[in-house]
């Protein structure tokens, strides 16, 4: 069609750039070790934290709801797609993070855009990390409340953009709680603390935080003991819990108002039912015992001192999320290259993801490796030679 001819020009534009993603199709279950092109390749970059995307019991489950629900919901949630097991699901997953009432949304995606623009408009003042995720940068954009971007994690400066917006009809401070490219973590006591001191509402986007951090994998609120104090979480079923959705967690009042309100939960036909039963297999696992996070957390550990060893910057992480930082992008996607060549994945994060002079490799740790698996990782690190002096 002419009037897309554009598009061909502007996909040049980002290989020329060197910001192209090949899509690569992984043709197994999530694991340890995926197939891809038809060969076994050690899987260092996925969100399946705990191992739970091919877990025989979550597999189990599903076969035993489709045989009672099926597959499709039918409907929006508010319309005729509410089932059961949503139900169940938000019942167990307020459970276990220790709050009043959940909610749950098709993705975190919907989750972020569907209540920002409810919780702050026009005569508010969002106050948001400027290292947070890409959804809840949309989720502000929607809004019609003024934005404040404070350098991240800079608690001085959110302090003096919130004296300088007490007028403001309601204040929203919003941060991830685990960052996605850094691995670090929010300081989120010390921003609840400045929540408190200017009657702002706190909200939090757990993502990768949920089954990481806290007892159990509760999360950040609870890593500091924060579960009545932060007004608003959100959090995602597609990563630790190894499935899809996500959810808003908090008061009794907040999720009923979402659930008459937010669009993005009022307009998405609901979750299908053998999704909804593989999270709460997920959730009942975790809740039961924290065999695997305390895995995830000893992996995490021992792969990290052993690239720290071979003399490679991991930078300022705090969790499984390990960024190998090259600084140079061609580099750091040719390294990306050879380490699929010796069967390992990873991923190159370049800008404008990263700032120009901080590209890097992305590696996640997850509770599904072996210590072989990390040894065999290790040993294509120290064969490739990549220091931070290179």
């Amino acid at each position: 069609m002419p009037k897309l001819d554009f598009l061909e020009q502007e996909i040049r534009k980002i290989k020329e750039n060197g910001l192209y993603v090949p899509i690569k199709s992984i043709q197994s279950a999530q694991g340890a070790w995926v197939t891809i092109e038809g060969a076994k390749i050690l899987n260092l970059c996925s969100n399946n934290y705990l191992g739970l995307a091919n877990d025989p019991k979550l597999r189990e489950k599903v076969r035993q709801t489709l045989n009672e629900f099926g597959v499709g919901a039918g409907g929006a949630r508010t319309i005729c797609g509410t089932m059961s097991l949503h139900r169940e699901l938000e019942q167990k997953i307020a459970h276990f993070k220790r709050r009043e009432s959940a909610l749950v949304f098709c993705s975190g995606v919907h989750a972020n855009v569907g209540i920002i623009p409810l919780i702050a408009g026009e005569g508010d003042v969002i106050l948001t990390d400027e290292l947070n995720h890409g959804s809840i940068i949309d989720g502000c954009r929607l809004s019609q409340a003024k934005k404040v971007i404070f350098p991240h994690k800079d608690l001085k400066a959110l302090h003096n953009a919130l004296k300088m917006n007490k007028n403001a009809r309601r204040r929203l401070i919003v941060t991830d709680g685990v960052f996605s490219m850094d691995g670090d973590i929010a300081p989120l006591n010390e921003i609840v603390e400045l929540g408190e001191k200017y009657d702002a509402i706190v909200m939090v986007d757990d993502a990768h935080g949920e089954g990481v951090l806290g007892d159990h994998g509760r999360g950040i609120a609870d890593h500091f003991g924060l579960h009545d104090r932060v007004d608003i979480e959100m959090g995602t079923f597609s990563k630790a819990f190894g499935v899809v959705g996500g959810f808003i967690c908090g008061s009794a009042a907040l999720v009923e108002y979402l659930s008459q309100t937010a669009k993005t939960f009022l307009l998405a036909t609901a979750s299908s039912a053998i999704d909804i039963a593989a999270c709460i297999a997920a959730v009942e696992i975790v809740e039961k015992s924290d065999n695997l996070v305390r895995k995830l957390w000893e992996n995490t550990r021992y792969f990290k001192d052993g690239m720290r060893d071979l003399d490679f910057d991991v930078g300022a992480s705090e969790t499984p999320i390990i960024p190998i930082i090259l600084r140079d992008t061609k580099i750091a996607q040719e390294f990306e290259k050879r380490l699929f060549e010796e069967k390992v994945l990873t991923r190159a994060i370049t800008y404008p993801t990263v700032p120009k002079d901080q590209a890097r490799l992305r590696v996640i740790i997850s509770a599904a490796h072996r210590r072989e698996d990390l040894d065999f990782a290790l040993g294509k690190f120290k064969k490739l030679g990549m220091r931070r002096s290179y």
